[in-house]
């Protein structure tokens, strides 16, 4: 008895190590990207830098909504070409800044603030890509959304051209393709299905969905995804022959907040551009969109920091690599 008894008691001590170590091992992977960033990474060099940053987003919000989605796409399409090395944000002749995916983008003036005052602070110290990481993760808690902790140590990137961003995911992808490019990113299914939630704040130009509602694919009727009952809404918005410019709410009656109801309005045929809705209508995504309906607000605030986290430590400059640019507009 004793000798079983002792057994026992070795096997239970095992299996308490293990638990504490994954559990440690768990615990620490979340504060650290997987390429270097980590969670504190200017504690001793810059300890204000996520409350200017916050300050700044917080100002600009408030005087326009419109910036909240606006700084997390950037934050999207700057991690998509290049990596997350703030390469958006240059300016001149054939930048990224200047193609036509990123002519509508804004917030730009918010970086440029944060980073102005954080030169006073801690010159030379913080990046322009992390002052941009942290702006997205504002912009979701400020319109709803979760709070996460970003990992920082990016280094700002040196090239900027606006023919790299032709593998941005676009508005009409084929899932495939969506899927493809993704892909090539590191990043799964369901990160894609989470990311795009996203969504759920801001809008589009009636010029990149309004072929779907008249003559889909040359078949003078609309884009079969679109509920019937949703397709008057959308062309009273958006009339045939009328303003492309014209901004619709992604998410319908929820622009400015950010949440789970996005994944209802797919479900029920409310997608608006028609990469959107081709996440419920693939099955390859149905069931990751399936999994954020009901009650599971929650579980997408969750899933939406761990992807963020993920996607922020695509192509990752850090060492040597790059540089702390003076001015984010402008390669030193």
């Amino acid at each position: 008895m004793k000798i079983l008894s002792f057994k026992k008691k070795f096997v239970l001590l095992v299996f308490l190590l293990a638990t504490f170590t994954t559990l440690a091992l768990s615990q620490g992977n979340q504060g650290r990207g997987s390429r270097g960033t980590r969670v504190g990474f200017y504690r001793s060099t810059c300890p204000s830098v996520e409350s200017v940053v916050q300050s700044a987003v917080r100002s600009a919000v408030q005087a326009n909504p419109t910036i909240a989605p606006g700084l997390l796409r950037m934050f999207f399409h700057d991690c998509f070409v290049n990596g997350c090395d703030a390469s958006i944000l240059i300016n001149g002749a054939s930048t990224e800044k200047t193609a036509p995916p990123n002519s509508l983008l804004r917030g730009f003036e918010v970086i440029d603030a944060a980073k102005t005052q954080l030169e006073t602070t801690c010159p030379g110290v913080v990046s322009c890509a992390d002052i941009l990481a942290i702006a997205a993760r504002d912009s979701v808690v400020l319109t709803g959304g979760r709070s996460w902790q970003v990992p920082l140590g990016r280094r700002d990137g040196l090239v900027s051209q606006a023919s790299d961003t032709a593998n941005l995911p676009a508005f009409n992808d084929p899932m495939t393709v969506q899927i493809q490019k993704f892909a090539d990113k590191g990043l799964n299914i369901q990160d894609l299905v989470t990311l795009v939630g996203g969504h759920t704040i801001g809008t589009a130009a009636c010029a990149l969905f309004s072929y779907r509602l008249y003559n889909f694919n040359n078949t003078n009727g609309p884009d079969p995804d679109i509920n019937p009952a949703f397709l008057p809404q959308l062309r009273a918005l958006c009339p045939n022959g009328g303003d492309g410019s014209r901004r619709v709410a992604l998410d319908t009656d929820s622009v400015n907040s950010f949440g789970s109801s996005y994944y209802e309005n797919l479900r029920n045929g409310r997608g608006v551009i028609e990469s959107d809705a081709k996440l419920w209508s693939d099955r390859r995504t149905q069931r990751f969109v399936q999994g954020f309906l009901g009650g599971n607000g929650q579980r997408f605030n969750a899933e939406f920091g761990r992807a963020m986290i993920k996607m922020g430590d695509v192509g990752v400059k850090a060492g040597t690599q790059g540089e702390i640019r003076r001015v984010c507009t402008a390669t030193n």
